[in-house]
């Protein structure tokens, strides 16, 4: 298998979906940039690609054992090996992964386009078979904690992690707020709806249909309103700030 040596990586850790995998020009200072003194790519097919970007489930045996012990990672100046870590390679995608030693993606990271290229042009002459799935997988479950790619697609980092944020709110409001509350929450988001929000609806239809109004897009008022539902909440508001404090640095 090819190797390619001296790569950047920026590892984002527990990343069950690969919208959350930041590309290269979304890595920010205060991301820690680590150095693959040498990587093992293999050829994966499209199938396996997605599985492993998107799923925090066992790469399967024979690919672990190719791989086991091939990559290290540079430290100062020392380097560690890595049970299993590889660059993966579909024909068009490129993504690192490590399991710091289990049998699951644990860590992913985009490449920087001069490593992801070196890759492509690597892997060109590649004449070795494509790594696949060995066994049938049943289609993911997306859910509020865990959303849809749609729902993600074309947002940035910052409006990605201020969604998630506001899913968790509406999460938590599903579970401990009262009809009322619901209500309330709707109609600060849809004022114009005032007189449909205050019929007699159940909990559930008056959440569902606040969640199916949120949850495509990315907007002022998406924004708005996150900010206005985790107010006098710390945990959700930690998570604001940490967001903001990113943007000023």
């Amino acid at each position: 298998m090819p190797r390619i040596r001296d790569v950047w990586i920026n590892w984002f850790e527990g990343e069950e979906n690969g919208y959350n995998v930041c590309p290269f020009h979304e890595w920010n200072a205060e991301d820690r940039i680590e150095v693959l003194d040498q990587a093992e790519i293999v050829k994966v097919t499209e199938q396996l690609f997605d599985y492993v970007e998107n799923r925090l489930e066992d790469i399967p045996e024979v690919l672990l054992q190719e791989v086991f012990q091939k990559s290290t990672l540079r430290k100062k100046m020392t380097r560690i090996t890595l049970d299993y870590c590889f660059i993966m390679f579909d024909g068009t995608r490129v993504l690192a992964v490590d399991t710091l030693g289990y049998k699951t993606p644990i860590r992913k990271s985009c490449l920087t386009p001069k490593h992801e290229r070196t890759v492509k042009e690597m892997m060109e002459t590649d004449t070795s078979p494509a790594f696949d799935l060995e066994m049938e997988v049943v289609p993911k479950e997306y859910h509020i904690l865990s959303p849809h790619p749609d729902y993600m697609r074309g947002l940035t980092r910052k409006e990605r992690q201020l969604k998630q944020l506001l899913f968790m709110a509406m999460d938590q409001l599903y579970t401990s707020g009262e009809p009322a509350e619901i209500r309330y929450w709707f109609t600060e988001w849809a004022p114009y709806k005032y007189e449909e929000i205050q019929q007699n609806m159940d909990k559930d239809t008056i959440w569902h249909q606040l969640y199916n109004e949120v949850k495509v897009g990315w907007s002022l008022d998406h924004y708005e309103l996150c900010q206005k539902m985790i107010k006098g909440q710390p945990f959700f508001e930690k998570l604001w700030n940490m967001q903001h404090e990113e943007e000023v640095k």
